[in-house]
């Protein structure tokens, strides 16, 4: 066997090199880092909230403004989440290619991103749109962060319940980008991401489950059976369309919101009702077939966005 010499090069040892990475591949783990398709999301519940407040097109340098401080701002929540919760992106398939389990970005470095990303956010809110907006910003990163990530996430079965509060906040900050102030027709779409939060969450925990149990994170479909679950799923739902039908006695929103509200409703129920129903038969975790519901809520909740700002125009 022949040594290796620890005097020579790492790469001059031939294939146990490892290449550096490009600046593509670094952009790409950064970028990763803030989780854009959750930052999407978040984006579909804010612009159509500035249409509603504006009964209108809003300016659309406001529009931009608003968009790129948001994504300042989730970005920063997301990337202070990957550093807290790194051990558990590990043990995860559905998360160990993340950019710190992959060692594509350093701890420290990824903490820095992450903080400089949230003191940008709320100073860029708080310059070009309102320090109100900022604040609400802010105030959702720290939530997320502190409250969800770090003390509710590991301890308790429903983490999503209170913690998915901070995904409600793009509603209030679309409102009061436009308006400067609170009122309660953005509490109500606050309401509605709160409601939709755990049904939307509990099916995603139900396909990977065993990697939830892998990495000791109580999610509900983990510690409960799934016939409880699915009656949680289900009451939470109806509690999502009920909140939805209320914006429009409150907004004051034409026949158009109602109506579309309503529709879209009916079929959030059925696929509810249809995940209960196989779990009441004693179907098997496989045959749950949970990411139905799952694709289903995402197309929900961007539709009913869509319409509250459709109605706007009508």
């Amino acid at each position: 066997m022949t040594a290796v010499d620890p005097q020579v090069p790492l790469l001059e040892r031939g294939r146990s090199a490892s290449p550096r990475p490009g600046a593509r591949d670094v952009v790409a783990a950064y970028v990763g880092l803030t989780k854009p398709r959750i930052i999407e999301l978040l984006l579909v519940t804010t612009v159509p909230v500035m249409f509603l407040a504006q009964r209108g097109v809003p300016d659309l340098w406001l529009v931009i403004a608003t968009m790129v401080g948001g994504t300042m701002s989730a970005g920063s929540a997301n990337a202070l989440n990957c550093v807290l919760d790194r051990d558990i992106d590990e043990r995860m398939r559905r998360t160990r290619r993340r950019p710190l389990p992959r060692h594509a970005v350093g701890i420290r470095s990824a903490l820095i991103f992450g903080l400089v990303l949230g003191v940008l956010s709320t100073v860029w809110l708080g310059l070009l749109v309102n320090w109100l907006s900022a604040s609400l910003a802010l105030a959702a990163n720290v939530f997320y962060v502190v409250g969800y990530t770090m003390l509710l996430k590991r301890r308790t079965a429903h983490n999503v319940v209170w913690g998915g509060a901070a995904g409600c906040f793009p509603a209030l900050i679309g409102w009061t980008a436009v308006t400067g102030s609170l009122a309660w027709t953005p509490v109500v779409l606050f309401l509605v991401v709160f409601f939709w939060t755990p049904p939307h969450t509990w099916a995603l925990a139900f396909r990977y489950r065993d990697d939830y149990a892998a990495a000791d994170v109580p999610m509900l479909p983990v510690v409960a059976a799934p016939r409880r679950v699915t009656t949680e799923i289900v009451a939470y739902s109806y509690a999502t369309v009920a909140t939805s039908l209320l914006l429009w006695p409150v907004a004051g929103t034409g026949a158009f919101y109602p109506l579309a509200a309503a529709l879209l409703g009916i079929a959030l129920l059925a696929e509810a009702h249809l995940l209960h129903h196989r779990a009441r038969t004693g179907s098997q975790l496989v045959a749950l077939r949970p990411m139905r519901l799952f694709h289903w809520s995402n197309l929900y909740l961007a539709l009913l966005f869509v319409s509250v700002a459709v109605d706007a125009f009508l």
